[in-house]
Parts: structure tokens; C-alpha cells; sequence
């Protein structure tokens, strides 16, 4: 199965940093760069823009607006102008999670499914380039249209889903599916096939694509790897653990698809928070399962792990300490090519 590698980037990072990395993927084979946005982490919108002008190739993958930070209307007019600006290069990823930072803002967004549903009529109908009136439960909307038209009326529109009803809806409206960090290869699996399950019953077409997220470091020392992975692991893990303690479709995805028991996620969160360090309180099993490192056929081995779970886009974030040398030896040791088994 053909398997395309792109990165990640994020609100952690300053815009001049996201180019920088953006230019080395484009010029390097890796197909895509994702900008994922947080609330009150810098916003993706200067970063996606600054990319879009500073390379040529990579797809650019907004990944993900949230309509309760983002309302669909403006969703529909930021992506339709970004890939004016890339020449017809963006892909829009969209989700409605992170319950718990919306809140400290004041957000009600417990009506997800009913947001996104909403979300995904406005935008697909404003990018068509029609007007829309949409009397939706929670974005209502009367008699709207954008004054210019998109330069992609189709461009390709995908979910961030996790529970049973956001996969089903993706099946139903979405081009695509994407998979969050911290879900193993058999979640995605599994996901992968409740969103084809959902679309035959919607007597629709399967989404084609799936974008999965994972941490990476790659390097020839694996040892070298491993050491420099765990600590952006054990944070991961703790944000994820205490999620999955109050989101059963988080504890479902973390636990029961991974392999590892319950009872050695909370040992291992009691170590970390005992002051133990990652290196010895993360044993190599949460590596297998949420990360791709070590040398370049470790690598290759998890990478064909992800394809084998119908993952189309495997976007990593370089989590090392050298990001550039990173991704660059990934892309001479495999290599990339435009897209892995081309």
C-alpha cells in the first residue's frame, strides 16, 4: 500500500521555525506539512500563510480549525484564501474537541457532534460557492454566500474524530478522517473501518484518506533516539492519561487498542509523577505503540505498521533535538520519493 510521510507542526513553535521546517520537508520528498492549532498557542493562520509562499510541493494540511474558536463561515473564508495563496495546495482538517481549554474560555462546545455536523454543510457549501442557510443547532445560519469564488470548489474537507458518533458522522460528510497522537495503529484500524462502515450505510463514497499523527525521532543510533523521544513521551503521556480519565472513547483508543494493561499506564504516570525519569519510567512498549524512532529500519518497520492499519498520511512531528538532521536522514534512509511504495 502506498503510504505518504508529511510533518507536523504546531503552537510550539515560532512562525519563522514552522517555514524553516516547511521549506526542508518540500525540498526533501515528504508530501505534506500539518499545522496543528491550540487554543492560546499561537494561532496556525500566520504560519500556514508564511509556508504557503515559501514552498512549491508539500500538500499544506490545516490540521485542525475548531468551529467553537473559528466560526464556519470564517473556517470557509481562511482556508478558501490560503489556497488561493498556495495555488490550490490546502487541505482542511476540523474538529471540535479539547472540552477542558474551552471551557477556561468560557466555550460550550458539549455539543459536538451537532457543531460539526453543521460545520461541515456551511463550509462544503460556501467552498461550492453557494449561498447557504443552514438551521443548524448550533451554527444557524441565514441566506450566506462568499462573494468570490474558491479556487477549489472541492477541496478536500476531513474530520478529527476519535468516538463512535464523530467516526460514524465522518463516514457521512467528511473526505477524510484524521487520527490524533497517542492512537495506535490498530485504533486507526478500527476507526478506519467504523468511517468506510458508515459511509456504504450513507450509500456514499469511503473517505479516502486517513491522516494519522505520531512523535517522532529518527536517527542511526536507536539508543540515541529512544533517550531523546521518552521526555516528550512522558508528556504526552500524562495529557492523554488524563483524558482517557474522563473521555471513554480517549480511554478506549489508548488502552484497550495498544496492548498495554490499564494497571502499567497508571504505573507508569505514578513513576513520572514520583520525579522518576522517562528514560527508565517509560519502558519500550509505549514506544512501539504511539512512536515512531530509532534507526531507519525501525523506522520502516513502524511506518509499514501504519500503512497495514489503512493510514494514507503518516504525519510526524520531529520531537529530537535536531528536528532538520532528523528528518533529513529519514528521507535519504528510506527514501520518501513523493510517497512510500511509488
Amino acid at each position: 500500500m502506498t503510504l505518504r510521510l508529511g510533518i507536523r507542526l504546531h503552537g510550539g513553535l515560532e512562525p519563522a521555525r514552522c517555514v524553516e521546517l516547511a521549506r526542508a520537508a518540500d525540498g526533501s520528498g515528504y508530501t505534506s506539512v500539518w499545522f496543528a492549532e491550540n487554543p492560546l498557542e499561537r494561532g496556525a493562520l500566520p504560519a500556514l500563510a508564511a509556508s504557503a509562499v515559501a514552498t512549491t510541493q508539500v500538500e499544506l494540511g490545516i490540521g485542525v480549525w475548531n468551529p467553537f474558536l473559528r466560526h464556519p463561515a470564517q473556517i470557509a473564508m481562511d482556508a478558501g484564501a490560503l489556497d488561493e495563496l498556495a495555488n490550490g495546495r490546502v487541505v482542511l482538517g476540523i474538529g471540535s474537541g479539547l472540552a477542558a481549554p474551552l471551557a477556561r474560555l468560557g466555550v460550550d462546545n458539549r455539543r459536538q457532534i451537532a457543531a460539526l455536523r453543521d460545520t461541515f454543510h456551511i463550509v462544503r457549501s460556501l467552498m461550492l460557492g453557494e449561498s447557504v442557510t443552514c438551521r443548524g443547532a448550533v451554527f444557524p445560519v441565514v441566506d450566506v454566500k462568499l462573494p468570490w469564488r474558491p479556487r477549489r470548489p472541492g477541496l478536500p474537507l476531513l474530520m478529527a474524530a476519535r468516538g463512535p458518533q464523530a467516526l460514524a458522522l465522518c463516514g457521512r460528510v467528511a473526505d477524510g478522517l484524521v487520527v490524533s497522537n497517542m492512537c495506535p495503529p490498530a485504533f486507526t484500524a478500527y476507526a478506519a473501518q467504523a468511517v468506510r462502515a458508515a459511509a456504504a450505510r450513507a450509500g456514499r463514497a469511503a473517505p479516502g484518506r486517513v491522516v494519522q499523527y505520531a512523535p517522532c525521532v529518527a536517527k542511526p543510533d536507536r539508543r540515541q533516539a529512544v533517550a531523546e523521544l521518552k521526555p516528550v513521551l512522558a508528556g504526552m503521556l500524562a495529557t492523554f492519561w488524563a483524558l482517557a480519565l474522563r473521555v471513554a472513547a480517549a480511554r478506549t483508543s489508548l488502552v484497550a487498542y495498544s496492548g498495554i494493561a490499564e494497571a502499567d499506564f497508571a504505573a507508569t504516570i505514578a513513576r513520572l509523577q514520583a520525579g522518576q525519569l522517562p528514560d527508565s519510567a517509560i519502558d519500550d512498549r509505549f514506544v512501539e505503540a504511539f512512536a515512531v524512532a530509532g534507526t531507519a529500519e525501525d523506522c520502516r518497520a513502524r511506518v509499514a505498521a501504519y500503512a497495514d492499519a489503512g493510514v494514507t498520511d503518516l504525519v510526524l512531528s520531529f520531537v529530537g533535538a535536531d528536528p532538520l538532521a532528523d528528518m533529513a536522514y529519514l528521507a535519504k534512509a528510506l527514501p520518501l520519493g513523493r510517497a512510500m511504495g511509488e
